[in-house]
């Protein structure tokens, strides 16, 4: 499964007694900034890092029981990747796979997780007019790994364009299952199961009994830092010159989730293609070079990023001002910079 993982977060609980930071580690898209102080029993932090969803996903933990830490990681994991084995499409074994397959023909026994993703997806692709629609996937399959990249046939972009209705996906939510009307259709639940299989890895920490982590999966962040702990900071890159970060945002709970047309991409024909696919053309979306999403609540900010990236400008910030909760940046095709105004009186220097 691959996800919008574009924007890079520079990582560290804020310490305002402390000035001086040490560089520690990169995160994939993040980087992580440790206090360089000599850390207490009780400050003890771990972090630890596996490949999944086509990027690396970073658990950052801070605590006082090494053992209670390592053991809520790798709980955190464990769940995530059982997440990803269902719903992956490009696994042949998951649940999505077996929706696919049932396309036209019936409908398909699915898990509450798996409900609660597509049922989200429903609502965005609702709330934006298509311009989120998790049956894209019936245009064929993308690969944006530069190293081995692939594109659909024109022809069957154009053939299955149809197909891309997400209306034509039938929620059943008593029965617990889902069915694509028509046969040939396809769901592709990248653009929205990220963030959502992210969130599941945290709350599973929470249950372990962690009280301040941080986990980032290629750009998209979750985070918590309960009562009297530090909040984490994470920094946004700039979209129109990916290799800077534009400014930093301090986090106690909620998302930094981040879309954009840089990170995962290849040239071909001298075109650049990236994965924020336009419901409506079947190919990368002509929208802005990035959206960065604040927010507190997954079903507010889930979605809305790939949803941005496809509308006019104009439309992207109305769709963004009608949600209740979420403060957003846009760096627009122009290189201009839309910010909404409760996310500007919270962005500090990087």
């Amino acid at each position: 499964m691959t996800d919008n993982a574009a924007a890079a977060a520079a990582m560290a609980p804020v310490d305002p007694r402390r000035r001086r930071l040490m560089l520690a580690a990169s995160f994939g898209a993040c980087l992580a900034a440790w206090p360089s102080a000599r850390l207490r029993a009780q400050d003890l932090r771990l972090r630890a890092s596996r490949h999944m969803m086509g990027t690396v996903v970073d658990i950052a933990v801070a605590g006082g029981d090494a053992d209670l830490l390592r053991s809520a990681q790798a709980a955190a994991f464990e769940r995530m990747a059982a997440l990803v084995a269902m719903m992956s499409h490009y696994e042949p074994t998951s649940r999505v796979a077996a929706i696919n397959l049932a396309a036209g023909l019936q409908p398909v026994a699915i898990e509450p997780e798996l409900m609660q993703v597509l049922a989200m997806a429903q609502r965005m692709s609702r709330r934006s007019g298509g311009a989120f629609d998790v049956t894209v996937g019936s245009v064929g399959r993308w690969h944006f790994d530069p190293r081995d990249p692939v594109m659909p046939p024109a022809g069957y972009i154009a053939a299955h364009l149809a197909d891309v209705d997400w209306r034509q996906l039938q929620l059943d939510e008593r029965a617990g299952t889902a069915y694509l009307a028509r046969r040939g259709m396809r769901i592709d639940p990248g653009g929205i199961a990220k963030l959502a299989i992210l969130d599941a890895g945290l709350q599973t920490l929470k249950r372990h009994g962690v009280t301040q982590a941080l986990i980032n999966g290629g750009g998209d962040v979750v985070a918590t830092s309960g009562g009297a702990q530090r909040p984490w900071r994470v920094g946004i890159r700039d979209p129109r010159e990916p290799s800077r970060l534009l400014a930093a945002i301090d986090v106690r709970e909620g998302f930094v989730a981040s879309s954009g047309d840089y990170e995962r991409c290849f040239v071909r024909g001298g075109r650049r293609y990236h994965h924020v696919l336009d419901p409506k053309t079947g190919y990368p979306a002509q929208g802005p070079h990035g959206v960065t999403l604040v927010g507190t609540e997954l079903a507010a900010v889930n979605g809305l990023g790939a949803a941005a990236m496809v509308l006019p400008a104009r439309e992207a910030h109305g769709l963004i001002g009608q949600t209740r909760g979420v403060q957003a940046l846009i760096a627009g095709r122009d290189n201009g910079l839309w910010i909404t105004a409760g996310l500007r009186e919270r962005l500090q220097p990087a």
